[in-house]
């Protein structure tokens, strides 16, 4: 990860808050980090999700922005923490989508 990135809270449905580090996409991970990442754009001064996920960080990353969802929803930035354990990835994930279902199609790029 990058030295000294802007931190922000995302709130998942059950109250939980989680910290993400801020980053301009275009930015990539080192490879084989597993975590937790949110594209996101400001909308009204605050974060919108317009994709959230989990997994290995950089090859996730690089197949979002190939395929060009999240580029063509408006996304500005790459919201990211490392996170080893998958089960808690998981958790994680859908929490934080329940609470953001502007993250889901039409409006985001998470599938149903």
């Amino acid at each position: 990860m990058t030295s000294n990135p802007t931190t922000v809270g995302w709130k998942g449905a059950s109250g939980t808050s989680y910290t993400y580090f801020v980053y301009s996409i275009g930015w990539l991970p080192d490879d084989g980090q597993d975590g937790n990442y949110i594209f996101a754009k400001v909308v009204g001064n605050r974060w919108q999700a317009v994709y959230v996920g989990e997994g290995e960080l950089r090859n996730r990353i690089l197949s979002h922005v190939k395929t060009g969802c999240v580029t063509r929803k408006g996304a500005t930035h790459i919201h990211a923490h490392l996170n080893s354990r998958a089960g808690t990835r998981k958790t994680e994930e859908s929490d934080i989508l329940s609470a953001n279902p502007a993250a889901y199609e039409p409006t985001g790029c998470n599938k149903r």
